[in-house]
């Protein structure tokens, strides 16, 4: 058993888990009081930024920190581990969060209130976070669990037709891929009697065939899993049909974080624990991100819903993350191939959200989703249609935003690794990309009116009141989020130091197994 005393600061690595799902049980029991719900949760969801931010402060200072639940000895005691990746991730997802429970203010009635909008989030926050920083694969699994049972009430919320279709479709595809994880982890405990990460980087590194038919099928269950949790093809045709469901709140939480989550456990999977299965199915990571990013902006390309649209611009991103992951078999560029992923993963988080945000924001002016229906916006107000317009540039990799760099550093890693087809997929997918936001801006905000207004004429179209428009809670967190592409734009060293150093943890980990086995690691 461990008998030192833990240290003061390392405390953080459990605080996100705590703050939420403490908080989220305290607001699950006042949710009668609608009043009090946004108060709390914004709270609450502010406590989680901050702790994250501690938290990452805290690995920068100290290296990778990890905690063992119940005082045992890893690999018995279950590992909590914050590494950069985990500590980064967790930072940003916590600032989406925030943002979308200042949002959600004004977006979520109080029947969305009263059935547990705070609450759920919260839960959900839980699952991320918790994903983000166990060290332990049986406990990733768990809080997928999590963070998927919580999602399905954010789904559901409204108990509409079409978000109870939307469920079915998005329950059906991650339950298989749940399955498929679970069969997966037993299989690996059966074959090394561990489930602790480090553990068995260990011990995969000391296997005369690493490449055994038996880790094979592993790797190959985990492949199938995380890519229907990512939404990478051809498992992804859950998402579109899925997330234009539910108020559009939750659509962009679930489009900034919960792909991320599974692109993340195919990072840890296969770059920490299982890189000789990368090595021989690096081709097969290529040719799937190569299909995931041309059907993601070509689908988008296809769309006049908006919602649906940034549905398939998620999983565009998806594919340039996948591209990273692919090209990360090869040892000489795979800091820098799993750097770009992390970056762009920070920059998909952010963009998407603030995306489906800008989305609701024009169903309130337009009174619509529909581009056909849609128009005139600028006119109604110019600021918002310069900061969509900042958000379409970032998201099609358009310099000097965030999405240019994380697609620089993808493209090069590529092109070193002689992958000239995945560099060149990443290149298209960001043109298709521009012109799908651009079919947005041209008809949401160029155009006089709807579908059908004489050119150079103009045509009023209705929303909401000016009233819910002027709200802070409707424009603050827009504010932060694009503030935040802006600034990893034109001042992106800091998150390439992150994101390098996250990446240097899972290529070379021996920094990570140390932490969690001291010095006998």
């Amino acid at each position: 058993m461990i008998t030192t005393p833990i240290a003061a600061g390392d405390w953080l690595i459990v605080a996100p888990s705590l703050i939420t799902m403490l908080g989220g049980a305290l607001c699950l029991m006042l949710r009668k009081h609608t009043d009090l719900q946004p108060k709390l949760g914004i709270t609450l969801l502010g406590a989680l930024v901050l702790a994250s931010f501690a938290l990452l402060v805290r690995v920068l200072d100290h290296g990778v920190i990890t905690m063992v639940m119940g005082n045992w000895l890893p690999p018995f005691g279950i590992a909590v581990t914050a590494d950069t990746l985990g500590a980064t991730l967790t930072f940003i997802g916590s600032v989406v969060a925030f943002c979308a429970g200042v949002f959600g203010m004004k977006t979520v009635s109080n029947s969305g209130r009263r059935y547990g909008f705070y609450p759920f989030l919260l839960l959900l926050m839980t699952g991320v976070c918790g994903s983000f920083l166990t060290a332990d694969i049986f406990n990733l699994y768990v809080w997928f669990e999590v963070l998927l049972i919580s999602s399905y009430g954010l789904l559901i919320l409204g108990n509409d037709r079409i978000q109870l279709d939307g469920a079915v479709k998005y329950g059906v595809l991650n339950l298989v891929g749940t399955n498929l994880f679970l069969i997966a982890t037993g299989l690996l405990y059966g074959i090394f009697g561990t489930l602790n990460m480090a553990d068995i980087a260990i011990k995969v590194a000391e296997l005369e065939n690493p490449a055994s038919g038996t880790l094979a099928t592993v790797a190959a269950l985990y492949f199938l899993a995380f890519a229907m949790k990512a939404a990478a093809f051809p498992v992804n045709f859950w998402l579109p049909a899925s997330y234009h469901t539910p108020n559009i709140v939750v659509s962009a939480v679930f489009a900034g974080l919960l792909t991320k989550v599974g692109v993340y456990a195919l990072i840890r999977i296969f770059v920490l624990i299982l890189p000789a299965s990368l090595g021989y199915m690096a081709d097969i990571f290529g040719l799937v991100a190569i299909v995931t990013l041309m059907t993601g902006a070509l689908g988008a390309l296809a769309q006049t819903e908006i919602r649906r649209l940034l549905g398939y611009l998620v999983i565009a991103g998806i594919g340039s993350m996948l591209a990273g992951v692919a090209v990360a078999s090869n040892s000489e560029v795979a800091t820098l191939a799993i750097s770009g992923a992390i970056f762009y993963a920070v920059h998909s988080i952010i963009v998407m959200t603030a995306l489906y945000m800008s989305a609701g924001i024009m169903n309130m002016m337009g009174g619509s989703y529909n581009l056909r229906k849609l128009g005139g916006l600028y006119q109604k107000s110019i600021a918002f249609a310069g900061v969509f317009l900042i958000l379409a540039f970032a998201v099609s990799g358009l310099p000097p935003f965030s999405g240019f760099w994380p697609k620089i550093m993808l493209v090069d890693a590529a092109f070193k690794d002689d992958r000239f087809w995945l560099g060149a997929a990443i290149l298209v997918s960001g043109f298709l990309t521009t012109l799908a936001m651009g079919r947005i801006w041209i008809f949401a905000f160029w155009r006089g009116g709807p579908e059908g207004t004489p050119d150079g004429q103009s045509v009023e179209v209705s929303g909401s009141s000016q009233s819910d428009l002027a709200s802070g809670a409707i424009w603050l967190p827009l504010g932060i989020l694009t503030a935040l592409v802006v600034y990893f734009g034109i001042q992106p060293e800091w998150m390439i130091e992150l994101s390098t150093q996250g990446a240097s943890s899972v290529v070379d980990p021996f920094g990570y197994i140390r932490s969690v086995f001291g010095e006998q690691g």
